[in-house]
């Protein structure tokens, strides 16, 4: 006992995790998102215009030892001028060095720009310094740098002061005239008491000269050149309009132009000035003075105070400006991105002696921003090491700032969001990037960065990473090759214009290189091929550096690389790579690109097949000049690709494969409209198109029929004997030079021309049978049960058929046809004998027939198209490369946004936390707990009765199926061609939805996919189509069924005829374990398809001549399959053996069709098999016998019957109006004849029977219309 109850338990421990095994399908990208590319996000990062400042002019008003009268100087005052006391030399000396140095000062900032001094200037100076400084720079930047210390304030009315002649007088000058001498675009820099004045008067010049402006536009009737926009121009000013300069004789005089051209060194004095310094001892200002290095040499103590600035200021701008504004200040002009982040010190240090600086355009006050303490901070340990290395010549220990700063960064990663304000750290990131030391970690964070999504890659777009990692593809480090390669990845993916800067640059060999190195992981070869993928885009530069990379081989070499993604965007690059580049095409053709391509026809990964397709069809499309050869290759790719997709499983591919095919009805648009004409014309062509020799139409047909026992290649010809084979070599010549318009008549002239005697070049048939080939192909591809597919295929065909309907037939055609035809000399075996070396017959009729065919084409293309002459290479000409496609898909764009999507983010499939997860693990326990609860009843229905009627219902059609959910309360029916689901346990009905098939299908089959998860419901139709659906329990909350796929599982099967029992439809059985779809019915075969690849895996003849009923699958190991047939053999299959050696066991018992069959098997290997006919004969076998082991009889006209899969017991529905419940002895349980109540009617002829997979209960459907479920419990 103890041991029963031990392997019980274990049996509901093994039940709890059962669910977790089974896998899902159909849950993948291309099953639950629409087939489209991200919304492009337009793109602001990029400099509208780089400029430059190339002039400056440095303008100053000193008058060394005069004071002006308007401001009283304190003693002591501040003197120094550019670190100068003028007081030290003579006054003309001081002037002349002040200058000097001042230009130095700025020459840091700015080296190649032009300098001119003005010293001490009267207005006429002023003005000829401008003037020419401005024509000389034309449209780019001029600097105006004013220090006005020796004259007075700056007056109200917008005056500024210089000197006369002999410097006795101060003489004003008008900002209105200093505009109009600079010009714009310029940059002014005020250094002067009340500067502020100076930038409100400036803004009223400006709008009073665009007026002025206006005015003389609107006299000289609008010939003058666009005006100058002064309300760009940038001017710093050193306080506002109220405030005179700190006079502290701590501090220089022009303590401005101090923070703006040497910030560095007035940023130390001040901060040894403030209080705060006192805890660092022993630094005093002459201390700070000797500091060791050189300012652009980040090695040393001075150069990394410097590059710390220079991230800190930048950090401080980018966090508190507006984006636009920071683009245009801190990213446009190197001169006045610097000027602008010494501004910002200026702000901190100038409010501390109550200046407030100025600037326009305006900025939001920086002074406080928490990136200062950071600068404090590195001061401090910056000074504190300062004694030590001047007295003992100790090493220079590092600011850990940087370190630091990307620790912050990491943090955020950590919890960043899209949501969350952006992190802080990123310029300083980018100024990581400089040093060798951290370079490798600030790539590895900026690819976290990025990897959030698009929002982040604009967002370091817009900081400025774009030069840095453009520069980076010229290091030769390779540990930053996979993150460098990751990050211009997502780059491309948000912004693919950065292809040209690639290019440009020679970037393309750096993915060149990664993507033909082998010991490079795939992942990223992956990330390579999608670069150059990118690069290669509808971009000419791009395709030609790429393919003088030898682009087309280094991908053809890895095209069998266990990498599907990479496989896939090998095919999608080469794809790219040819489109409308003829060069690459012909390099893929000596390559023999298409033949290799051909093996990802049958890829298991369905995307990469649609790759495939993509490719081969951008390389028919591809082709500017149109040849014999360049026609025989496309051909073969388009006979490959209907032969090897037109059926494939997925959608995806089905899409792609209209899309390639497109571009040979555009590209042989004359040939698929003959063959339309005499596909859609043939009741017309039966009464104009009579010819004595041969119908035409009788010609194609034979070849149709031959062509079925070999295809013929494109270089086939008929020899003269009537066999099909390449025209013998010695008769090329001969052929060439008969005629070289008989070797090349294209069908562009409708068939109709082609069966006159001996005019009928024969060539012309045999791409005659190719374009019968795809015109058929595509008309069933018309037909296909996927709408999209079907659409698209539609628009195609149409294109031709509009053409054939818009065109007549007129009557002097028919009796120039006639006569030529009767004028013609016949040909003794009815076949052209001038293939051997003879010359054609040149009767007059030969014109006559040739301006038949003329004549006839012009009409059959009277979309004013040009007649076409009778050869395929003219025909061509008219279909360059400029064509239109008719259809296109957006696959290639929904591929790309795999790489703008976070890529390392942790899924949320594994995510323990998600809803998702925790959505998943209810439903497991719940089927758990249903599946414990089942296995009650399952064991008293051996002793009770299986009679009460717990739901009712009318459907609009008799139901033909019916199926039970086996966790959730509904039952799926379908009737016709439409199917509903009820639940059984409220009574309610829950959806009804048409499956959308042909007008004439039914459904024949029901089947839940991951029926234990989020549920689909499989439909299969009676023409071998099967549909998938989810929602399909919501429409009545409105909620329309979504269809995740569709395919033709029984496309290219010759169904058994009709005599032959034929009757089943498609009979459809889902294995959730291997994730099998197996399909048949009326067909000689069982054929298996994979759901994970979306493939035939195999097809198993039955070798019955009939069709199958049912079929029923092992549930526990998969291998077994028992088919029941309509002649009544019964069939067992086992897939392990291959297809012609799967049929192990036949058992010809049954007389009559089999109602449906179960196989039952045991953990110990033996299993059994029920079956059941119409006669009523149910028969049990023991897979080890070739007899049955029992036979139960039953009532007679059996019209349906179900098996419990784990009960003993089954259920046999009759034509006469009544159920019987048996056990697995044969003996009967109970019978249901009557609806339940008072009076209850009778039951109506049973239809349809199943028993639900755990619980018992019954539902049956019959007749009447009418659903009913009934369980071994009263009312539930």
């Amino acid at each position: 006992m103890a041991c029963v109850l031990n392997s019980n338990h274990n049996a509901e421990e093994d039940d709890s995790t059962i669910d977790w095994q089974l896998p899902i399908s159909f849950v993948k990208k291309r099953h639950i998102e629409k087939i489209e590319g991200a919304n492009a996000i337009t793109q602001t990062w990029r400099m509208k215009e780089r400029m430059k400042t190339v002039s400056v002019a440095l303008v100053l008003c000193l008058n060394v030892g005069v004071d002006p009268p308007d401001i009283v100087k304190t003693q002591p005052c501040a003197r120094l001028e550019c670190w100068i006391d003028p007081i030290s030399m003579s006054p003309q000396k001081a002037l002349e060095t002040i200058g000097a140095n001042l230009q130095k000062q700025y020459e840091r900032w700015q080296p190649r720009a032009r300098y001119k001094q003005s010293l001490d200037p009267t207005v006429e100076e002023v003005k000829k310094l401008c003037t020419s400084l401005r024509r000389n720079a034309k449209e780019e930047r001029v600097l105006f740098h004013y220090n006005g210390h020796g004259v007075p304030k700056p007056t109200s009315n917008g005056e500024v002061w210089v000197f006369n002649r002999t410097y006795t007088q101060y003489i004003p000058l008008s900002v209105y005239d200093l505009q109009t001498w600079m010009g714009a675009p310029s940059i002014y820099v005020y250094d002067c008491s009340n500067a502020g004045i100076i930038v409100d008067s400036f803004k009223q010049f400006a709008d009073q000269h665009e007026k002025e402006y206006e005015q003389v536009a609107a006299q000289n009737r609008g010939s003058l050149n666009s005006p100058p926009t002064f309300k760009n121009c940038i001017q710093l000013a050193a306080c506002a309009a109220n405030q005179i300069l700190p006079m502290n004789p701590d501090l220089p005089a022009d303590i401005f132009t101090s923070c703006l051209t040497t910030p560095i060194k007035i940023a130390l004095r001040w901060f040894v000035m403030q209080n705060t310094s006192k805890l660092v001892p022993k630094i005093s200002v002459d201390l700070i003075d000797k500091i060791p290095g050189q300012l652009n040499d980040r090695r040393t103590m001075l150069g990394e105070l410097n590059w710390i600035f220079t991230a800190i200021t930048d950090t401080i701008a980018w966090n508190t400006l507006p984006r636009d504004l920071f683009q245009k200040l801190f990213r446009q002009d190197l001169l006045v991105a610097s000027l602008f982040r010494n501004f910002l010190l200026s702000e901190r240090i100038m409010r501390s002696y109550d200046c407030t600086p100025v600037s326009s355009p305006k900025l939001p006050p920086t002074y406080q921003h928490p990136m200062w303490q950071a600068w404090d901070l590195a001061l401090d340990l910056c000074l504190a090491q300062l004694p030590a290395i001047l007295e003992t010549e100790d090493k220079f220990i590092h600011s850990p700032f940087f370190e630091e700063q990307l620790t912050a960064f990491q943090v955020w990663l950590t919890l960043g969001s899209e949501q969350r304000s952006p992190p802080e750290q990123l310029p300083i990131v980018l100024q990581v990037l400089l040093s060798q030391v951290h370079r490798l970690r600030a790539l590895e964070l900026l690819g976290k960065f990025l990897d959030l999504g698009p929002w982040a890659v604009n967002l370091a777009l817009s900081v400025g990473i774009f030069p840095y990692v453009l520069k980076l593809l010229q290091s030769s480090a390779r540990e930053l090759r996979p993150l460098l390669v990751f990050i211009w990845a997502k780059i491309l993916a948000v912004d693919s214009t950065c292809q040209a800067d690639l290019v440009r640059d020679n970037g393309h060999k750096y993915f060149l290189s990664i993507l033909q190195d082998p010991s490079m992981p795939g992942e990223d070869r992956t990330l390579a091929a999608f670069v150059l993928a990118s690069i290669v885009n509808e971009y000419l530069q791009g395709q030609e550096v790429a393919l003088q990379g030898s682009l087309v081989s280094i991908c053809l070499e890895q095209l069998g690389d266990q990498n599907p993604l990479l496989r896939q965007w090998l095919a999608i690059c080469l794809g790219r790579l040819w489109t409308n580049y003829d060069k690459a095409r012909w390099c893929g053709v000596r390559d023999i690109a298409h033949e290799k391509l051909y093996s990802l026809l049958s890829d298991p990964v369905p995307e990469v097949r649609a790759a495939a397709v993509y490719a081969l069809g951008t390389f028919i499309s591809s082709v500017t000049e149109r040849s014999e050869h360049a026609n025989n290759i496309d051909h073969s790719i388009a006979m490959t690709l209907i032969n090897t997709v037109s059926h494939d499983m997925s959608p995806l591919v089905r899409k792609e494969l209209v899309v390639a095919l497109q571009w040979m009805v555009l590209l042989f648009e004359n040939s698929f409209l003959s063959v339309a004409f005499q596909e859609e014309g043939k009741t017309l062509q039966m009464t104009v198109l009579a010819d004595i020799n041969m119908s035409p139409i009788m010609g194609m047909r034979r070849i149709a029929s031959r062509d079925r026992l070999k295809m013929l290649s494109p270089g086939c010809l008929y020899n003269p004997d009537g066999s099909i084979g390449p025209v013998p070599v010695a008769n090329t010549d001969a052929f060439q030079s008969n005629s070289d318009r008989i070797k090349r008549v294209s069908s562009s002239s409708s068939i109709s021309s082609l069966g006159h005697g001996q005019l009928s070049s024969l060539p012309n048939l045999s791409y005659g049978s190719i374009y019968m080939k795809l015109w058929h192909g595509l008309i069933t591809l018309d037909l296909d049960p996927h709408p999209s597919v079907r659409h698209m295929s539609y628009t195609v065909t149409n294109y031709i058929r509009d053409q054939v309907k818009d065109s007549s037939i007129p009557k002097e055609v028919n009796d120039t046809k006639m006569s030529s035809s009767l004028s013609l000399p016949p040909s003794p075996s009815g076949r052209p004998t001038f293939l051997a070396g003879e010359s054609p017959p040149t009767t007059n009729s030969a014109s006559e027939l040739h301006r038949l065919t003329a004549s006839r084409s012009s009409h059959l293309t009277t979309r004013t198209r040009k007649i076409m002459p009778n050869t395929i290479s003219e025909e061509e000409n008219d279909t360059n490369s400029n064509r239109k496609p008719l259809v296109t898909t957006q696959f290639v764009d929904w591929s790309c946004k795999y790489f703008a999507q976070p890529v390392m983010k942790f899924l949320e499939d594994n995510d323990v936390e998600s809803s998702i997860h925790y959505e998943r693990e209810w439903r497991y326990q719940r089927n758990s707990a249903l599946r414990c609860e089942a296995r009650d009843e399952q064991r008293r229905i051996a002793t009770g009765r299986l009679e009460s009627q717990v739901f009712n219902t009318r459907c609009p059609n008799p139901p033909s199926v019916i199926q039970f959910h086996p966790y959730e309360t509904y039952v799926a029916v379908a009737g016709k061609d439409a199917f509903s689901t009820w639940d059984w346990l409220s009574g309610s009905k829950l959806s009804s939805c048409a499956n959308r098939g042909s007008k004439v299908s039914r459904i024949t089959s029901l089947q839940f996919v991951n029926s234990h998860d989020v549920t689909l419901l499989l439909v299969g139709s009676d023409d071998g189509t099967v549909r998938l659906w989810n929602n399909f329990t919501l429409t009545q909350q409105g909620c329309e069924p979504g269809l995740v796929t569709a395919w033709q599982a029984l496309a290219d099967v010759q169904p058994v005829s009709r005599s032959l029992n034929a009757g089943a439809g498609a009979v459809v059985l889902w294995e959730q374990r291997t994730q099998n779809v197996v399909v048949t019915g009326d067909v000689r075969i069982i054929r298996i398809w994979d759901a994970e690849s979306e493939l035939k895996v195999q097809d198993i003849p039955t070798g019955a001549d009939c069709c199958v009923t049912s079929i029923s699958t092992d549930i526990s190991e998969s291998h077994l399959m028992v088919a029941g047939c309509g002649d009544g053999s019964v069939r067992l299959f086992d897939r392990r053996l291959s297809p012609q050696e799967a049929r192990v066991m036949t058992w010809r018992e049954h007389s009559v069709w089999v109602v449906d069959v179960n196989l039952r098997t045991n953990p110990q290997g033996s299993g059994k098999a029920v079956s059941g006919c119409m006669a009523g004969d149910v028969k049990l076998f023991d897979l080890r016998m070739n007899s049955s082991v029992a036979t139960f009889e039953t009532s007679q006209g059996m019209t349906a019957m179900a098996v419990h899969t784990a009960a003993d017991t089954f259920a046999c529905g009759s034509v006469n109006q009544y159920i019987t419940i048996y056990d697995m002895e044969g003996s009967a349980l109970n019978t249901i004849k009557y609806h339940e109540g008072f009076m209850g009617p009778r039951i109506g002829p049973v239809s349809c029977l199943a028993f639900h997979p755990h619980r018992v209960c019954l539902a049956a459907g019959s007749m009447d219309s009418s659903i009913s479920v009934y369980s071994i419990d009263p009312k539930r």
